[in-house]
C-alpha cells in the first residue's frame, strides 16, 4: 500500500505549538493550495488542507513559519473521528507531516540566504534544531569574460 502526500501552499494562520500530556510537541494548521486549472471566466480556486506536525517538526514549523508563508509538506493522509462538544461524531481527514520545507529563498536577520527543509528523517542535534546549509563553492561567480577561455574557431570539435 502507498499513502504519500506532497503539497505546497500558504499557511492560513499562524501555527500554535501545543504540548500533549506526556510532553510531546504538536501543531496543527491549515494551508491553502491553489488548483492548477481555472475555468474560463472564473477566479482561481483553492483547497484548504489540514496538516498536523509532531515533535521537532512541530517546533520547526512554529519557529520559522507564519500566516501567509509558503510551505511544502510531505506526509501521509490520515482520517479519524472524534466526539464534538455537542455530542455529535465528527470525521476529519488531515495530512500528518513527516517533512516540512521552505519553498524558495528566505532571508534571516543577517541577510544571508538559505533553503532548508526539516523532517523526521533528518538528523538534527538536540541543542540546535535548525541548521543553515553551507553556501556552495561555485566557480565563475563574477561572470566576467576574463573567467572564460576562448575556444578555437576550427571545425574539429570533440563532440
Amino acid at each position: 500500500m502507498l499513502n504519500r502526500v506532497i503539497l505546497m501552499g500558504r499557511l492560513v494562520s499562524d501555527p500554535e505549538l501545543k504540548t500533549t500530556g506526556t510532553g510531546i510537541s504538536v501543531t496543527s494548521f491549515r494551508i491553502a493550495v491553489e488548483r492548477s486549472y481555472v475555468k474560463q471566466g472564473e477566479e482561481r480556486k483553492a483547497d484548504f488542507i489540514d496538516v498536523v506536525c509532531w515533535r521537532n517538526t512541530a517546533e520547526f514549523v512554529c519557529r520559522y513559519f507564519s500566516k501567509g508563508s509558503l510551505i511544502a509538506v510531505e506526509g501521509q493522509l490520515q482520517s479519524r473521528t472524534y466526539q464534538a462538544k455537542d455530542g455529535s461524531t465528527r470525521y476529519v481527514v488531515e495530512v500528518v507531516a513527516d517533512n516540512v520545507s521552505f519553498t524558495g529563498e528566505r532571508r534571516d536577520n543577517s541577510g544571508s540566504s538559505f533553503n532548508q527543509s526539516y523532517g523526521s528523517n533528518q538528523n538534527y542535534g538536540a541543542t540546535q534544531p535548525y541548521q543553515q546549509e553551507a553556501p556552495a563553492q561555485a566557480s565563475y561567480q563574477s561572470g566576467a569574460n576574463s573567467d572564460f577561455q576562448d575556444m578555437p574557431l576550427d571545425d574539429d570539435l570533440p563532440f
